[in-house]
């Protein structure tokens, strides 16, 4: 994926061609190598690290910014005093990426009129500056080693750069999703927007279970637009969306089948599921097990009437987990009785987008990505009031 990147990108490949230390890590550009001056007036050496702008895997596009960020002491002038022509306001010491190693000391800060044009500009621009003091007291001293660097990519999730992610500056918190295991249990309209989501996130294993096959009222509340020979193709809702979200995570595993009592042990070594069925039974057997075992889960629900020519009901989604489970059999209908017009396939992509959403959000806080104050384990929201109403929380 890295060598592909600099292949195709001419400013990337044209630092590599002069004989630049590049690395692609996370997300970022880094520049090994870079000679500077301390304030002890020695000669050592740093690393600069940029953040890429990919609009597309495999090219990269002008800088969105012109800061840099750099590994090592502070730059000085040849006599041991600051070069100010770099300083950035707002410089200190920062990870940008725990897990990939990245934390730098320094930000830099030297804006041309009209921006850099392309990584090659902005990097040899700061090396300029840095290296010419170095050079000052040793003419060999030099960022041009032709050395190369060979990135790790073996265990990366996706089959491209999370830019997202490291444009934010947010690695390290995306980072404390990386070894979980994910299932959804489900592949109709809540839980295919909840893949959606945790496709893109750096989760380390996705199985979705789901028996049933991908009709045309399926395709009408699913993310993205199924063609009329994939609907013709008959094949489950596991099998359809994993030929769609496995073009960007690399391990989601469609298992084509229900879980009920019969299978639930694959359910085991799971760090979290959503469950995402309607089927009552099965659904109280799934949350059995997942309390007996100590895994965590979010159930999702939606309940829809037609009224006065108009559609009502609200979204829910509850929360359980080995030591907050006193709540579920009152909350979670578990008879498949009823008169919800969801069950006469409602066609409500909008409600589906929001359940997996709210679903996905209390996953993240649960494991540290978003800020959990509430800690609520039930939400609902009503659509006819637009309220969110939360209870069942923890001290």
């Amino acid at each position: 994926m890295s060598i592909q990147l600099i292949n195709h990108s001419p400013d990337l490949k044209r630092l590599r061609d002069e004989g630049y230390e590049l690395e692609i890590r996370g997300g970022f550009l880094l520049v090994h190598h870079v000679p500077y001056v301390n304030a002890s007036k020695e000669i050592k050496y740093g690393t600069l690290v940029s953040s890429l702008n990919l609009p597309t895997p495999e090219k990269t596009a002008k800088p969105q910014d012109h800061v840099i960020h750099f590994i090592g002491d502070h730059p000085c002038n040849y006599d041991g005093s600051i070069i100010t022509l770099i300083q950035h306001p707002n410089s200190k010491p920062q990870t940008l990426d725990a897990k990939n190693n990245i934390t730098i000391n320094h930000s830099f800060s030297n804006r041309p009129a009209d921006g850099f044009n392309d990584y090659y500009e902005k990097v040899t621009s700061y090396i300029r500056v840095i290296s010419s003091q170095a050079q000052a007291i040793d003419e060999n001293a030099t960022a041009q080693t032709f050395k190369v660097i060979e990135s790790i990519d073996a265990d990366y999730v996706f089959k491209y750069v999370d830019t997202n992610s490291s444009r934010a500056e947010i690695n390290t918190i995306s980072s404390k999703l990386d070894n979980l295991k994910v299932a959804i249990i489900g592949a109709g309209g809540t839980g295919s927007y909840v893949l959606d989501f945790v496709a893109k996130t750096p989760v380390k294993e996705i199985h979705s279970f789901d028996g049933d096959v991908f009709f045309v009222h399926n395709a009408f509340r699913a993310p993205g637009a199924a063609s009329v020979e994939q609907l013709l193709q008959a094949t489950t809702k596991v099998k359809y969306l994993h030929g769609i979200y496995s073009n960007m995570h690399k391990y989601i595993f469609p298992h084509e089948k229900h879980l009920d009592e019969s299978n639930l042990e694959q359910l085991l070594g799971m760090s979290f599921v959503f469950i995402c069925i309607d089927n009552g039974q099965a659904k109280k057997a799934i949350i059995e097990k997942l309390i007996a075992s100590g895994i965590p889960f979010v159930d999702v629900g939606i309940g829809v009437q037609a009224m006065d020519d108009k559609l009502g009901g609200s979204v829910r989604i509850t929360t359980g987990t080995a030591t907050k489970h006193d709540h579920i059999n009152e909350i979670i209908p578990f008879n498949d009785n009823g008169n919800d017009d969801y069950a006469k396939n409602v066609q409500i992509a909008e409600l589906n987008a929001l359940n997996a959403a709210l679903a996905v959000i209390k996953w993240k806080k649960m494991f540290g990505f978003y800020h959990d104050l509430g800690k609520e384990h039930n939400t609902v929201y009503d659509m006819n009031v637009n309220k969110l109403m939360n209870d069942e929380t923890v001290a």
